[in-house]
């Protein structure tokens, strides 16, 4: 029989055992949480004391930051959404116009060839109404922006912007055909035109088409008005289009005015003085700002001449090439304006940005330059392929000559992404550089862009057509 004395004592030595065990191992995990927690704390403490080598907090946060740089583009993109629909809108339509002005171009092809020395004078008549009434569009849009417009055809700032356009077209269509003429003799172009057959087709040609953008340039500016548009984003390409289309037409109905006996060069007499009239009276009758703007407006549009006068020299040189495929004279119109326009519609955005001190003017482009840059590149990527597959289908309806689409879509991208580097730099330092001059980037910034685009932009077509082997 066990007593009870020997029971406690059972029960002492049965749970002694199970509590020796639950203490030992509660007290090793205790210590090895202390153990841990010291390590820690020693590991920590010399991380802290390398901080001022590695410091991790600073690299922790630059990680955090990185993947946020996408959506600041993409916000930018989504800020700028009525921009690039506006644009476009307009760089598409403007690129149909002009794709209709390559067919005109191709569809002349046997009056350029009876009229050798007449696509000398086709880059620069249309680069120069591109460059006098993209330059006027620039400046009616930082005029609404600054809300100094008005639709007053009197007095103003629209008034003395027509008047400024019809003086300058005028002027440049006599100092063009001089150009055209001396400068083919000098080069060694040949040509069958005399220096007053190219005033008639020049000056008569440009004042026609001159007219009817004067028209549409006010069309534009009075609906950006009323629908709340952004002029920047659909003047110029709008008005290069416009003026492919209307300028081609009005120099070939200018030339069945030459090679009439006595009436042809006493026609070009009278336009050389009537220009020479409108240049000493805008000067001396005209408003101040009206002066300012023919001051202004008068070296950069010759420059612009000069190089554009230039191009036409190298087609007419490189001709035969271009009159082998059709698709590529249909391209050509297209190619050189579209260039234009997306350094017009850069040149547009930070010229109103410079005036109403939104960006300044430095050597080095800012942040909100470079995004500017950026849709210009977004709006190019999509143009240049569209005009280069439209040419090739185009040359196929008519039944002409093409090299193919997959050429056609090379050689207008490659190049065009040629043109549109020397656009945006064209555009952002002609602007940038006027305006620490103390000149009005509106007036220098197109035709500075017009100038460095069909120049660079027909040599960057040559050097694709050199590259896909279809010029020497």
């Amino acid at each position: 029989m066990v007593n009870a004395g020997s029971a406690e004592s059972g029960r002492a030595l049965y749970n002694a055992p199970a509590t020796s065990y639950t203490t030992t191992v509660s007290d090793r995990e205790d210590k090895e949480q202390r153990g841990a927690v010291g390590w820690r704390r020693l590991w920590s403490g010399v991380l802290r004391s390398r901080t001022k080598l590695i410091k991790p907090n600073a690299v922790r946060q630059r990680l955090r930051a990185r993947p946020r740089i996408r959506p600041r583009i993409y916000g930018y993109l989504t800020e700028e959404k009525e921009s690039l629909r506006q644009g476009f809108v307009s760089l598409f339509v403007s690129s149909t116009g002009e794709l209709v002005a390559g067919v005109a171009l191709a569809s002349i092809a046997g009056i350029m060839d009876q009229l050798v020395g007449l696509a000398i004078l086709i880059p620069a008549a249309i680069g120069m109404r591109g460059a006098i009434f993209g330059a006027m569009g620039s400046r009616l849009s930082t005029s609404i922006q600054t809300g100094l417009f008005s639709f007053s055809l009197r007095r103003g700032v629209l008034a003395e912007n027509a008047q400024a356009a019809a003086v300058l077209s005028l002027i440049s269509g006599v100092f063009l055909a001089f150009l055209a003429r001396y400068l083919s003799d000098i080069l060694g172009v040949e040509t069958v035109l005399s220096v007053l057959d190219y005033v008639v087709i020049s000056t008569l040609g440009g004042l026609i088409a001159g007219a009817l953008l004067l028209g549409i340039t006010v069309f534009v500016a009075r609906i950006s008005v009323r629908r709340g548009w952004d002029m920047d984003n659909i003047a110029a390409p709008m008005i290069t289009a416009a003026g492919d289309i209307l300028t081609l037409p009005a120099l070939v109905l200018a030339t069945y005015l030459i090679g009439i006996p006595i009436f042809s060069s006493g026609l070009a007499v009278v336009l050389v003085f009537a220009a020479v009239a409108a240049v000493t009276a805008g000067f001396r009758l005209g408003t101040q700002n009206l002066g300012r703007i023919l001051a202004e407006s008068l070296p950069i549009l010759a420059l612009t001449g000069t190089v554009t006068i230039l191009v036409g020299v190298a087609l007419e040189d490189r001709r035969d090439e271009f009159l082998t495929f059709a698709a590529l004279l249909i391209l050509l119109p297209p190619f050189l304006q579209e260039g234009g326009a997306l350094g017009g519609i850069l040149s547009s955005r930070l010229s109103s940005k410079v005036h109403l001190g939104l960006l300044a003017p430095r050597g080095l482009p800012s942040l909100g330059a470079f995004r500017d840059f950026v849709l210009i590149y977004i709006f190019a990527a999509g143009v240049y392929l569209f005009i280069g597959g439209a040419s090739h289908f185009l040359a196929l309806v008519l039944g002409a000559n093409s090299p193919g689409l997959l050429p056609m879509l090379g050689i207008s991208a490659l190049a065009g992404l040629i043109a549109t580097t020397a656009a945006v730099l064209a555009a952002y330092y002609g602007s940038i550089v006027s305006y620490r001059f103390g000149l009005d980037p509106d007036t220098y910034g197109i035709p500075i862009i017009t100038a460095a685009v069909d120049l660079l932009g027909f040599l960057s077509l040559i050097m694709a057509l050199i590259i896909f082997g279809l010029a020497g």
